[in-house]
């Protein structure tokens, strides 16, 4: 996904997207996920050269990413969807510097409490943790460094640092994380329903398609088992005081004001997969170093002063 803050920035994106032909680049590499140039060329009746500056626009606005493929006929470039969504607040508050907020990234293996259940394990982004499938690894000092960790059901617990000045409260939260079910091997139909909550109040659930291997990710290091977990979707979690969404789309009505939060307040958050779910699928989590975004648990709090 791709975040825009404000119509401003999406000024690139918005020239991407006006042309017919760059949109016909997008809807054949989603059909096949990557392709080479001289493939994406044939697709779509082209020459490489008329092909180049099209695919560069869709590069420089992020949508997508264009990679080398080293073979016997010496080097290729390959061209990749980089994103699944695009999501543009137009009226953002983000935008306007009168509002106060601050911002922290929390590395996925920083959780402070977890149960969770085989197929499970964790991994830096030089090693794994211990031996897979073995919960109590997810106890060893060393969980702190992973940047990437998986379990077929439970939950993980974070703690959000609280940095809010007295006499404020909080108006909106925004989590955003790389994201995917976890299915024995990889399987991209593969749904899980993963429930997300803050102090032990349910914000709604989410469900993810699939455990996707169906490429390398474009962070996930070399040395990565290719049967392995490759990347997830990047989500944005709100909670602000009109209710709770995914990506733009309302999951729930708990709202800031609901939750009452102030500088007071533990913020724990919650990711859970486990019965009654309809699709108990697991989840997997990727840190900087793995997937295709290179990013933490990233939380921004917005606030403003209690009335």
């Amino acid at each position: 996904m791709l975040y825009i803050k404000n119509i401003d920035d999406g000024a690139a994106i918005f020239k991407a997207l006006g042309s017919e032909l760059r949109i016909r680049i997008i809807k054949t590499l989603l059909e096949n996920r990557e392709m080479n140039m001289g493939e994406l060329a044939a697709a779509l009746g082209i020459t490489n050269g008329a092909l180049t500056s099209h695919v560069k626009k869709l590069e420089e606005s992020g949508i997508v990413t264009i990679l080398s493929e080293y073979s016997g006929h010496g080097n290729q470039k390959v061209c990749r969807m980089n994103i699944d969504k695009i999501l543009i607040d137009i009226a953002s508050k983000d935008a306007d510097p009168d509002i106060d907020s601050y911002t922290i990234d929390i590395p996925v293996g920083n959780y402070f409490n977890y149960v969770v259940f085989p197929t499970c394990g964790l991994s830096t982004v030089k090693n794994l943790i211990g031996t897979v499938d073995d919960p109590r690894y997810f106890a060893h000092p060393s969980h702190v460094d992973a940047q990437i960790l998986w379990f077929a059901k439970g939950h993980i617990d974070y703690l959000i640092p609280n940095m809010l000045p007295a006499g404020q409260k909080i108006d909106r939260i925004t989590i955003s994380f790389e994201i995917s079910s976890e299915a024995p091997g990889v399987n991209s139909d593969w749904p899980s329903d993963i429930a997300f909550f803050l102090n032990g109040v349910r914000l709604g659930m989410w469900t993810s398609p699939g455990d996707f291997g169906d490429v390398h990710g474009m962070f996930t290091p070399s040395w990565w088992f290719p049967n392995w977990n490759q990347y997830g979707l990047l989500k944005m979690l709100v909670i602000n005081q009109q209710g709770t969404f995914i990506d733009g789309l309302q999951i729930s009505n708990v709202t800031t004001t609901q939750l009452a939060l102030d500088s007071q307040n533990d913020l724990r958050f919650r990711f859970q997969v486990q019965e009654p779910a309809g699709n108990v699928g697991g989840l997997t989590l990727f840190g900087k170093g793995f997937g295709n975004y290179n990013q933490d648990i990233r939380v921004r709090v917005n606030y403003s002063p209690k009335e």
